[in-house]
């Protein structure tokens, strides 16, 4: 991910991307945290300066690893995919993948190995059952494109286009425990119907 992590509002006050607010929010201060495809290190700078957390960053973009380094963030070219045999369990507060987990070729094996990693990890992604990816696909019959998965089929890095309650299900089968759920859509948090009406669901979940 290269998207920025906070915008400027008219009155000079710095306003965080919704998704990264909700991580911010379920983070304990002065944790320590590996972000996994951490992009240009925004999300990790603020946890740093917010929560005051240790952070370390993975990612495989290497323009993405020289912004990191600008920003004076620890961070490691690698690839996520094949899992984090490198790390000992439990050896982070908190383990990321925010925009991430759709995108890797071996979801199963890098999800459970940052369960392993992580005491607790936080799993963001785009809803694909959004509403408004549905009445794209019903009515104009063609792969859908949303503020959350704005790529054209052909362009897309997502390989896994799950919603929701795919997730939920899986945590269920898997014995994984959800801990806490937010779900955003276009004009903030959504309360009702989140597997309609959110674009995005960002989930804290830890091995039962």
């Amino acid at each position: 991910m290269t998207e920025q992590s906070t915008t400027e509002a008219t009155n000079g006050t710095t306003i965080l991307r919704p998704d990264h607010q909700a991580i911010v929010e379920m983070v304990a201060p002065k944790s320590s945290v590996l972000d996994l495809g951490c992009g240009t290190g925004e999300l990790l700078l603020t946890l740093i300066k917010e929560k005051q957390i240790r952070g370390q960053g993975i990612e495989i973009d290497e323009q993405a690893i020289y912004k990191c380094v600008a920003k004076g963030l620890n961070v490691l070219q690698d690839d996520i995919d094949p899992g984090l045999s490198d790390y000992e369990d439990q050896s982070f507060n908190y383990v990321i993948l925010n925009q991430s987990l759709q995108q890797i070729e071996h979801f199963e094996t890098v999800l459970k190995d940052a369960l392993r990693v992580g005491r607790k990890v936080i799993v963001g992604f785009p809803n694909f059952a959004y509403i408004r990816a549905r009445v794209q696909l019903f009515f104009l019959g063609k792969a859908p494109v949303t503020p959350s998965l704005p790529y054209l089929w052909y362009d897309s890095p997502n390989l896994h286009f799950l919603s929701i309650s795919d997730f939920r299900d899986y945590c269920w089968a898997q014995n994984v425990l959800i801990e806490k759920s937010v779900y955003i859509g276009k004009r903030g948090y959504v309360k009702h119907f989140p597997n309609l009406f959110a674009n995005l669901g960002i989930f804290l979940i830890s091995r039962q």
